[in-house]
């Protein structure tokens, strides 16, 4: 029995020494091996690697091979022109020396992302200190990049650290500074606001003051072309009063002074006070004292001469045609009528009034004609 423990016992302590002296590196790894504190070997290709048993002697640290990722969030940084942006941003970096990285950095991911904060802040605050407001948000950004990284390239590589990239997530404004922003930019577009509303009320008057300059020439052209038309109708309608009042002077004036009694005396209850002897109402009193207006008189067209007419008419149903006579259309007279023209017949008296004889009666029974009804006249024989 004592035997079987202590072979057990035996076979334990082999495993274990077995087990402790045997180590993996995987692909995405790297070991450190130390022997009471001093670095012995670094063992960087992927494989199964020994050492002396237990850790007592030789000690094996597996470190990271990959890409490693230090973020740094919320870093208020101040640019040229005094203004403020908040940033994120993140660097990759990796384990180039391991034997560095155990050296000085005591193998501690720690004092790397310490030494990285504190470099990482400062690359970003002298990179965004060279640029002003705008540039931070324009195409510099590529740029601005490659300079943090290597300005913090340059202070980590003593510790075995090789920065690979740095990368800015998000630049953001403070309170503050997007409040002043967003009054600029409110700023800016009032302003452009009002320069094109300036532009389009210029514009307006312009037009309004050309179609203002078409309208009065239209209506320049328009008055003159009325006022020569009715220049015209004035000009023909004083001609044809004139060739009225040549017509016959009297009646044009009786004609004018019954247009202006109606124009005046119409029933608008206005009360004319004027002297009776007024040439206004020259013709409200005695028709025979009616004065004439003076003026030009036309002259009088001599009466046509006219053929005598015999005492006698014949008693035959036939009737002879008179004459012709020079300007005067010839009337078919009546059996027994008298003369039209208002002329009395050879040896006949006009009456005083100055109207015709009345015309001869129709002969009696037996021949002997009746005699005439008109005083004054001569009896036919």
């Amino acid at each position: 029995m004592n035997r079987l423990v202590a072979v057990v016992i035996a076979v334990l302590i082999l495993i274990y020494l077995v087990w402790s002296s045997v180590y993996v590196v995987d692909p995405t790894e790297q070991a450190i091996v130390t022997r009471f504190g001093r670095i012995t070997a670094v063992r960087t290709t992927p494989g199964l690697y020994f050492k002396l048993p237990t850790s007592f002697v030789d000690d094996v640290q597996i470190i990271d091979n990959r890409l490693l990722r230090f973020d740094l969030d919320n870093q208020t940084l101040q640019v040229k022109d005094g203004k403020f942006y908040v940033v994120d941003a993140f660097v990759t970096y990796r384990i180039a020396d391991a034997r560095k990285f155990r050296e000085r950095a005591l193998g501690s991911l720690d004092v790397v992302q310490q030494r990285l904060r504190t470099r990482f802040d400062a690359a970003l605050r002298e990179v965004y200190g060279l640029r002003d407001f705008q540039a931070a948000l324009s195409a510099e950004r590529t740029d601005m990049m490659r300079e943090a990284r290597d300005l913090i390239k340059a202070g980590m590589t003593d510790l075995g650290i090789d920065v690979v990239d740095v990368r800015i997530l998000r630049t953001d404004l403070t309170n503050q500074v997007s409040a002043q922003t967003y009054a600029r930019m409110k700023a800016e577009r009032l302003a452009q606001a009002a320069l094109l509303r300036a532009n389009g009320q210029q514009a307006a008057q312009s037009i309004r003051a050309i179609a203002d300059r078409q309208a009065i020439e239209i209506v320049a052209d328009a008055t003159r072309d009325s006022e020569i038309l009715r220049g015209q109708g004035d000009g023909e309608r004083s001609a044809i009063y004139a060739r009225a009042y040549n017509a016959n002077p009297e009646f044009y004036a009786f004609y004018r002074s019954l247009q202006a009694y109606e124009t005046g005396l119409a029933g608008s209850g206005t009360t004319m006070v004027l002297a009776p002897d007024t040439s206004f109402f020259k013709y409200f009193g005695d028709p025979g004292k009616a004065s004439v207006p003076a003026g030009p008189v036309a002259p009088e067209t001599p009466a046509p001469t006219v053929a005598p007419v015999p005492d006698v008419i014949p008693p035959t149903d036939e009737i002879t045609p008179e004459p012709p006579i020079s300007g005067v259309k010839p009337a078919a007279p009546a059996v027994g009528a008298a003369p039209t023209n208002g002329s009395a017949p050879a040896g006949e008296t006009t009456p005083a009034n100055g109207s015709a004889p009345a015309a001869p009666s129709a002969p009696a029974a037996g021949g002997t004609p009746a005699a005439p009804t008109a005083a004054g006249a001569t009896p036919a024989p």
